[in-house]
């Protein structure tokens, strides 16, 4: 067994823990800390398929930016998570069967495709970590699926601006539309109407006049 064999085996078993902890733990910060935690061991699965950037991106982008941005989500809304997973254990059975189909075809995927079967490996393959070639594929061949996944990252920023933007009763806050469209007629309004007191004034004359 060589050395990267034993790395893979070291990266895949933690990444394996991580994502169970992910769902199995209780607060939803140390959660994603654990989801961190499973993406810096893809990272290093990736660099020892010479994948080297898609690595470093995958670091910078998901642990760098989604990551963060979900911490910052989870930290400001008020989750009860304890009424969320409160029938967590019910789903077991049907999340047990799709696992487990899961597993049976990445199995069979992997049994047709590693034993020997004699076909040497195209030397193109070990292109996939040079950026030019990544590029060249996915703003040539995956352009729309490209664009697909941007428009998807865009809904889900949205989402969490909208998810943190909720009305609270201790703060005071202005509609930007209605003070744009507001008219000069409208801040200032003179009412003329009748007085209901008499005129200190005209008091003091009747109690001067015996």
């Amino acid at each position: 067994m060589t050395f990267t064999t034993i790395l893979f085996y070291v990266f895949a078993a933690i990444l394996v823990l991580a994502s169970l902890r992910v769902i199995t733990a209780r607060n939803p910060v140390q959660a994603a800390l654990f989801l961190v935690l499973a993406f810096f061991q893809a990272a290093g699965i990736w660099m020892l398929l010479k994948a080297e950037f898609l690595s470093i991106v995958l670091v910078l982008v998901y642990v760098g930016a989604v990551m963060v941005l979900f911490l910052f989500v989870v930290m400001m809304i008020d989750i009860d998570m304890d009424k969320l997973r409160a029938g967590f254990w019910s789903y077991l059975p049907v999340a047990a069967g799709v696992g487990s189909v899961i597993v049976i075809e990445m199995s069979a995927v992997i049994w047709r495709a590693f034993p020997g079967t004699g076909t040497a490996v195209p030397a193109a393959s070990n292109t996939i970590g040079q950026t030019k070639a990544l590029g060249l594929k996915i703003y040539t061949e995956y352009i729309y699926a490209f664009e697909i996944a941007a428009v998807v990252l865009l809904v889900a920023i949205v989402a969490a601006v909208a998810l943190t933007l909720r009305k609270r009763k201790d703060t005071k806050a202005i509609n930007p539309g209605l003070a744009v469209r507001v008219k000069r007629n409208d801040r200032l309004k003179i009412v003329k109407m009748d007085a209901t007191v008499h005129a200190p004034v005209a008091v003091a004359e009747t109690k001067e006049a015996p």
